[in-house]
């Protein structure tokens, strides 16, 4: 697996796993603000 490089306040994107929805934040939010539901990093690939 390949580490994902980050720049320390560099904006990420995260994405809802429950609406899809996208978030640009420096950190990641927790909870999506529209559902509540998991966000993840999308330059995280998914395994």
């Amino acid at each position: 697996m390949k580490d994902v490089e980050s720049e320390p306040g560099a904006e990420t994107p995260y994405e809802c796993f429950e609406c899809g929805n996208i978030v640009i934040e420096e950190h990641s939010p927790g909870q999506c603000p529209d559902c509540g539901g998991q966000m993840r990093n999308r330059r995280i690939p998914l395994e």
